[in-house]
């Protein structure tokens, strides 16, 4: 009785396996692989990752614009509220500030310069003192500030008046020793107090000649004021 090899008959092939594998791997020689189509995998690659990115990026943005949309506020009622938010308002350049009015000085006229106060009357300035005329006597009168009468190291104020047509009245004088710069001349009258006007020479000499035109005869005091609104010199 013969006995077989169980391993020899797991190892036997069936006939013709063998020639059957020689031609498969004949025909896999035959075949060229076909070309891999790297440059359309990298293009399609770049087009997927910037549609994540700006899937990513909308979506950053809608989650920061999300809370200037609506804002919600707690009651004391523990409901919530939920408001708009404000309107943005377009900054405007602050409006500049008004210039500030300066306040007058005395006209500056040379020496004998002539000044009209009214019709008939004229002014001019020297070096000596105030010089005037007046339709009675148009030779002309003169007050000193040099001659010693007055003391223009103090403050001082004198005061002249002329009879005009008509009842008005031309006041005048001179004013000097104040601080400051002079700057206007108020003489009282049975109307109210008369605002006058400042002459005074080049160089500040210390010393100058106010005039006012009064609708009825004037009064003290007179007045004269700096560019402060302090008083300057005032009479009597």
């Amino acid at each position: 009785m013969n006995h077989l090899d169980p391993g020899a008959e797991r190892d036997a092939e069936p006939a013709g396996t063998g020639r059957l594998r020689e031609s498969l791997a004949a025909a896999a020689y035959d075949v060229t692989p076909s070309r891999v189509p790297l440059a359309a995998v990298e293009r399609r690659g770049r087009t997927i990752r910037r549609r994540r990115r700006t899937t990513v990026l909308g979506a950053g943005c809608a989650v920061l614009l999300a809370p200037l949309a609506f804002v919600t506020l707690h009651g004391p009622d523990g409901g919530d509220r939920v408001t708009r938010p404000a309107a943005t308002v377009s900054s405007s350049p602050a409006p500049s500030a008004s210039p500030t009015v300066s306040a007058p000085t005395p006209r500056i006229v040379d020496p004998g310069e002539r000044v009209t106060a009214a019709p008939g009357f004229v002014l001019w300035l020297t070096e000596e003192g105030k010089h005037w005329t007046t339709p009675d006597m148009p030779e002309g009168q003169f007050r000193s500030v040099v001659d010693g009468n007055i003391d223009r190291t103090r403050p001082g104020v004198s005061l002249q008046t002329e009879g005009m047509s008509g009842g008005t009245v031309l006041a005048s004088g001179v004013y000097y020793g104040g601080e400051g710069t002079a700057s206007v001349v108020e003489v009282a009258s049975k109307d109210g107090p008369v605002r006058g006007k400042l002459l005074e020479l080049p160089g500040r000499p210390g010393w100058g000649v106010w005039y006012a035109v009064a609708p009825t005869d004037v009064e003290t005091p007179v007045t004269v004021r700096d560019t402060e609104g302090r008083v300057y010199a005032t009479f009597p």
